[in-house]
């Protein structure tokens, strides 16, 4: 719903007409102080940042380059412009990267116009040519997403959504409980077979956007715990739930495909699944309990559906649609108008600048150069204790979504750094970089991290505050769930060695 349309049932808004929920319609944010705060500085944070890291400091690491411990695609442009200008170019990488990070961190601009700068400053700078940044926008997974969004669509367009809805809220809705651990149950299973979490995201907004507005949560000054709790928990679950399969995102495929290139060793559907559905299963549970019992519990009120006439108006509505017809839904689909088509341009702009970073870094081999440099300095010899660098990449690996807008960019960093890692030190590379994968789908703590967290958040039933309490929870439990596994179900997997922390 917009700014302008009424939120309350009697000035003619119906909470139960999922067109209110087009996501042109969402509602624009109010910024907090701290929001507007961090947005006043961003600007100048960022210029400052590429100034001194571009101009000024040239950080000593990245003026003399080891060709030696270069990938090979990153070692083969380092021979055709030499050392100098692959010192340059690593130097301006940085540069961007962290004005980048900080644009986005602060919303000091629009996230898809800092992406469109990050894309402009990797071409002007030379990091990248015109072809590879700008082939970026028509990369294949953006397309993947477009048409997840027409789906949604035309899920909403031949009242299958709506029809949904309201099935699922007269039968799970005598209890807000039952309603929460439904669509947890309902995440697993759309996790197992869409590999797209922004699809996930986008199928179900409409649904629990409906049901938010019947328990009275209708965003804005109208925010309540159910809807806090039902939005953010579905963030937690969408991400959460795609860690449990290979194929429950791209960035997990991604991660399989490096790990399987560096050691051939296959890793199959059944190989994830064994090494994480469970794990994912024991997390989701755990951000039911943490969400509803400690940071968003519930007042009476707020267990009941506030909507005029209740369940009996919602048995109504349900009666209205009458049985479906398959020839109805056939050409609805056939026909939908392009205009019925809700896709959010300004998120896929957004992702282009994660995938050309990712170009960017695969170019440079910045994060490998940059790994090397830290564990030099820190005295990290051969004796190295396999837990240290466990806790450490997977530490790194979690709590980079503090920074990183994109899990296929963090993936494309912290997994080859693992793989590095393990090599360096005569480790099994599956041993570092299988339960560093693990960690991909922690991306709900904010906005940035996502595209279903920069989408669910423009639904404004939940503030800046809501999201980074709850979901740096999370993170801490997620990371503290990973390392016991390192230690008892990884162990007995065979993912990593007998004895690794030395507490069992």
């Amino acid at each position: 719903m917009s700014a302008n349309i009424p939120k309350n049932d009697n000035n003619n808004f119906d909470p139960l007409d999922m067109q209110n929920y087009r996501i042109e319609k969402l509602p624009k944010r109010t910024k907090s102080k701290v929001e507007s705060f961090l947005a006043t500085i961003g600007g100048p944070l960022a210029i400052i940042s590429f100034v001194l890291i571009y101009f000024i400091f040239k950080p000593g690491f990245l003026l003399n380059i080891d060709s030696g411990s270069l990938s090979e695609y990153a070692g083969n442009i380092f021979r055709q412009i030499g050392a100098s200008e692959f010192s340059r170019i690593n130097i301006a990488m940085l540069a961007i990267f962290v004005a980048g990070v900080l644009l986005w961190m602060t919303e000091a601009i629009p996230n898809y116009l800092t992406s469109l700068l990050i894309i402009i400053a990797l071409v002007l700078t030379g990091v990248l040519s015109e072809k590879e940044a700008y082939a970026q926008l028509g990369h294949k997974v953006m397309w993947l997403n477009i048409m997840s969004f027409v789906l949604a669509s035309m899920l909403v367009k031949t009242g299958l959504a709506k029809r949904f809805a309201l099935w699922f809220i007269l039968r799970f809705g005598k209890k807000s409980s039952s309603i929460f651990l439904s669509f947890l149950l309902i995440n697993i299973v759309l996790s197992a077979f869409i590999s797209a979490t922004t699809a996930k995201a986008a199928i179900l907004l409409p649904i629990f956007m409906v049901i938010a507005a019947i328990y009275g949560a209708r965003g804005g000054e109208k925010k309540n715990n159910f809807g806090r709790n039902i939005v953010l928990q579905n963030l937690f679950y969408i991400n959460i739930g795609a860690s449990g399969f290979l194929t429950g995102s791209g960035a997990n495929l991604l991660a399989a495909a490096l790990i399987t290139g560096a050691t051939g060793i296959d890793i199959y559907f059944t190989d994830w699944m064994k090494g994480n559905f469970m794990v994912a299963l024991l997390l989701m549970f755990l951000g039911y309990i943490v969400a509803t019992r400690i940071f968003f519990p519930l007042k009476k009120e707020e267990r009941l559906p506030q909507i005029s006439g209740g369940m009996d108006r919602l048995r109504e509505e349900l009666h209205k649609l009458g049985k479906m017809d398959f020839q109805e839904v056939k050409s609805a689909i056939l026909f939908l108008k392009w205009n019925d088509v809700d896709i959010p341009w300004h998120l896929m702009l957004f992702s282009a600048g994660a995938y050309t970073l990712g170009a960017g870094f695969k170019s440079t081999d910045l994060p490998s150069i940059s790994v090397d440099a830290v564990f030099d300095s820190l005295g990290f010899g051969a004796n190295t204790p396999f837990w240290v660098l466990y806790l450490a990449l997977t530490f790194a690996m979690a709590f980079s979504a503090l920074f990183f807008q994109s899990k296929t960019m963090r993936t494309m960093i912290f997994v080859p750094i693992a793989i590095g890692v393990a090599n360096r030190f005569g480790f099994s590379v599956l041993s570092l970089a299988l339960p560093v994968a693990f960690l991909i789908e922690h991306v709900y703590m904010l906005p940035f991290n996502s595209k279903p967290a920069a989408l669910l958040y423009e639904t404004d039933q939940y503030s800046l505050t809501n999201t980074f309490k709850f979901g740096f929870t999370m993170l801490v439990i997620g990371w503290l769930v990973n390392i016991l596994m390192g230690e008892t179900w990884y162990r007995y997997l065979g993912i990593t060695p007998d004895g690794v922390f030395g507490i069992f």
